[in-house]
């Protein structure tokens, strides 16, 4: 897959653009994106107890309502109809993983969604868990996988 030699979100003149996507073909897309929140031993332990409710469901439902809203978040996006939104929030060694999946069948992508699904759905662990520390770190917000679309399917390697 050739690397495109522009940016597709600035016009001739350098002025930010919505893409136009009425030619593209209507295809199945999906995109996974992850992220990380470091959490102290303490707060691990305390996350069953939190009196504002289970932080990992918080978040879970936090993700899934910011996919749905990525376009009116991030300028240039599309807003587009998911058909699908999952969010897991698993507890894991010194922390809290997330993974967020959307997809769609339309003319554009659903990377943003999965990306911010698993960006608010982290800063929610923060949300529920900073009265216990402040020094929580958000890390690897990352795009995992995606499939559809002319650009094809992408994966991380590890």
């Amino acid at each position: 897959m050739p690397k495109p030699t522009k940016l597709s979100h600035y016009d001739s003149a350098g002025q930010a653009r919505m893409v136009d996507v009425s030619a593209k073909q209507a295809t199945r897309r999906t995109a996974t994106a992850s992220a990380f929140v470091e959490l102290s031993a303490a707060v691990l332990a305390a996350l069953p107890a939190n009196p504002k409710g289970n932080p990992l469901e918080v978040a879970r439902i936090a993700g899934i309502q910011a996919a749905k809203r990525t376009s009116e978040l991030i300028p240039m996006c599309h807003p587009l109809p998911l058909s699908h939104v999952e969010v897991d929030v698993a507890i894991v060694a010194d922390g809290v993983r997330i993974h967020a999946t959307a997809a769609t069948t339309g003319q554009t992508g659903v990377e943003m969604e999965a990306l911010t699904a698993a960006t608010i759905a982290a800063l929610t662990v923060y949300d529920m868990t900073k009265a216990l520390d402040k020094s929580i770190v958000i890390r690897n917000i990352q795009l995992e996988q995606k499939s559809g679309g002319k650009s094809g399917d992408y994966k991380r390697k590890k």
